[in-house]
């Protein structure tokens, strides 16, 4: 498939997701989840899913639930992340933030149910009962404590100074590394591939996702609201650590360039068929949004 035929595929899937008549007493809630989970974005990491599935051998329409929720679980951090609470914004995606909308009461509840729902995916799609239970592991580690919410948390808590490159590095390898990673190894353990596939897909996810995160901070410098879908400079606003602060723009383009190219090298380690993934981190290397 294209990354557009996946995109399609996805994103039929997850319209089909949490839809409950009106009159339903907290139709209220599924239509705040449903709002940001439908507002768009470039679905990477459930592509990442279904592509490490199909050359882990496995097959794809089985790990849809799987991409799924891996989308229902960013879709949640998303939510949280725009909250007053953390980050504070009013635009993602091009849209009014889901507290913006809704109120913060019924933002926070939606995030949590995603959260809740993801795992519910998982463990009611049709793959065999081991698959399932692998694959939800991998989120939970992820996600928990010394994951993507651990990221958040370093985040916040060391906001206002001035941090090294590997302080800035511990925040992002959790607080985008983490689920990139995790995706690219569900689509292998969907497939029941091998523990050397597993490795292999946690690495190239790794430097996919250190690759993108320098991308964001070069876009939230130079790109546009309009492409990029949310307010351009904040970051310089609000005094954070970015690796355009650390390393300037040239440093960025240049780290970015070799963890792109590391990426793609170590998937040979272990896959044949890797022009797809190959194409993809070149092309997320580039983006404008």
């Amino acid at each position: 498939m294209t990354p557009e035929e996946y995109r399609q595929l996805i994103n039929s899937a997850l319209e089909a997701c949490f839809r409950v008549p009106e009159n339903t007493p907290y139709a209220g809630l599924a239509e705040a989840m449903r709002y940001s989970l439908l507002a768009g974005g470039k679905r990477i990491r459930p592509i990442l899913v279904l592509e490490f599935c199909r050359i882990a051998g496995g097959n794809t329409e089985e790990a849809l639930p799987v991409a799924c929720a891996v989308e229902m679980l960013h879709t949640y951090s998303l939510i949280h992340d725009d909250l007053p609470c953390m980050d504070n914004d009013e635009l993602r995606r091009g849209k009014p933030t889901n507290h913006v909308v809704y109120g913060e009461c019924t933002a926070t509840l939606a995030g949590d149910t995603l959260q809740a729902e993801a795992f519910g995916t998982i463990l009611r799609s049709a793959l065999p009962a081991e698959r399932k239970a692998a694959c939800a592991e991998i989120l939970a580690g992820a996600v928990g404590l010394d994951g993507m919410c651990c990221g958040q948390y370093l985040d916040m808590l060391w906001e206002g100074r001035r941090l090294t490159e590997q302080e800035l590095t511990e925040i992002n390898s959790r607080k985008t590394g983490a689920l990139l990673a995790a995706a690219c190894q569900m689509g292998v353990a969907a497939a029941g591939g091998s523990g050397r596939m597993l490795d292999c897909a946690g690495h190239f996810g790794a430097a996919l996702g250190m690759a993108f995160q320098i991308r964001d901070d070069m876009l939230d410098v130079t790109g546009t609201a309009e492409s990029f879908g949310k307010p351009i400079g904040s970051d310089a606003q609000e005094g954070k650590n970015t690796y355009m602060v650390l390393l300037g723009p040239e440093g960025c383009e240049k780290t970015v360039n070799e963890l792109t190219t590391a990426a793609k090298s170590i998937l040979s380690e272990a896959f044949e068929d890797t022009a797809f993934l190959c194409a993809l981190a070149d092309e997320l290397a580039v983006r404008e949004k």
